[in-house]
C-alpha cells in the first residue's frame, strides 16, 4: 500500500498530496468522497477488496488562508529546472541576484534565478543589464497549483483534471 493520493478541498481545489493508508482511512471514516480509483491497484482484506484512492475530495471544507510556494534555495531550483538560468548547464548550481543585494536586492521570487558558479563568478556584483547576461527564463512565483503539477515528479494521469487549471504566476 505504497503511493500518493492527490487531495481536494470540498470546492474542487487542490489542498495536499498524501499517503494510500491515509486517504482510504478518511474514505473509510466517511470523512472524504473517493473521485478517482487508481486503475492499477487494488486494497484487499480477507474478504474484501476496496478500490486503491488516487483522488479524494474532502466532505468539510478546509479554510486555508494562503497556500503559496515556499521561497527556498530547492524550489528556486525546480522552478528553474535544475539549470543555470545564463548557459543551460546543470553542474556546480547555486542561485544568483539579478539585482546584487550590494545594491539593493532582495531575496525574492523575481530576483533570485539558478547559476553555475562559474557564471555567477563573471557576473559578479553586476545587475543583469550591466553584466551583459541574458536569462534563458524569467524568474516567477510559482503558484502552488503548478508547483504540484510541475514538481511531484511521477503524476498519476487521474490527477491530470484536478491539476490542469491554468497557472497564475
Amino acid at each position: 500500500m505504497s503511493g500518493k493520493v492527490l487531495v481536494l478541498n470540498q470546492d474542487y481545489s487542490p489542498l495536499a498530496v498524501c499517503t494510500v493508508q491515509r486517504a482510504f482511512l478518511l474514505v473509510f471514516l466517511d470523512k472524504a468522497e473517493l473521485l478517482e480509483a487508481d486503475s492499477e491497484s487494488k486494497l484487499r482484506t480477507v474478504s474484501r477488496s476496496y478500490p486503491s484512492p488516487a483522488v479524494i475530495k474532502i466532505k468539510q471544507y478546509v479554510n486555508v488562508p494562503y497556500r503559496g510556494v515556499v521561497l527556498t534555495r530547492q524550489n528556486i531550483f525546480k522552478r528553474d529546472h535544475g539549470r543555470c538560468q545564463y548557459c543551460g548547464t546543470d553542474r556546480d548550481l547555486t542561485l544568483d541576484h539579478l539585482v546584487p543585494r550590494s545594491k539593493g536586492g532582495k531575496s525574492t521570487w523575481n530576483n533570485l534565478v539558478t547559476a553555475c558558479k562559474s557564471c555567477n563568478a563573471k557576473k559578479g556584483n553586476d545587475s543583469l543589464e550591466q553584466s551583459g547576461f541574458v536569462l534563458k527564463t524569467p524568474p516567477f512565483k510559482p503558484s502552488y497549483i503548478m508547483f504540484l503539477r510541475n514538481n511531484l515528479g511521477s503524476m498519476k494521469k487521474e490527477w491530470i483534471p484536478y491539476l490542469d487549471a491554468p497557472a497564475v504566476a
